[in-house]
């Protein structure tokens, strides 16, 4: 599904318009409703993958736990911009790196990342009213704040 909300002839249309823009950077995003972020990511996209860096990817990139762990590493030692480190490790996106960041900070710890999402949670069987106000009484008790 796609993530973004500008279409591929959109971002085209506002590089184009960029080359020939006679107004400042801000001004000029906010002409097209579109945040100095997206302009920079849809400029460097382009340079590096041509028309193709502008189409919406439909594919699930995957990355190595080493990488992800560098990629991090770079980030907390303040020596790269996010900037820097998305386009050093090739990772599709800032938001990406900042959930490696998150995990890494909250001892979550990284993994893998494999093709096929797999769910931590099992399906579990169905409770009743009762069971559950008792498993919140045994929660409470316990001082379990699962």
């Amino acid at each position: 599904m796609p993530n973004s909300k500008f279409s591929e002839a959109f971002k085209h249309e506002v590089l184009l318009a960029y080359e020939k823009r006679e107004c400042t950077i801000k001004a000029f995003c906010s002409k097209f409703q579109i945040t100095k972020d997206s302009l920079r990511e849809w400029l460097k996209q382009f340079e590096k993958y041509g028309s193709d860096g502008l189409q919406q990817s439909t594919t699930w990139k995957p990355y190595s736990k080493a990488l992800k762990e560098a990629a991090v590493k770079d980030f907390l030692s303040g020596d790269y911009s996010a900037y820097e480190i998305v386009s050093k490790y090739d990772i599709s996106s800032r938001t990406v790196l900042q959930g490696w960041v998150n995990a890494y900070n909250s001892y979550r710890g990284l993994k893998d990342t494999s093709k096929e999402r797999t769910s931590s949670m099992t399906k579990g069987r169905k409770t009743t009213w009762d069971e559950r106000i008792q498993i919140v009484l045994d929660c409470l008790g316990d001082r379990k704040d699962y």
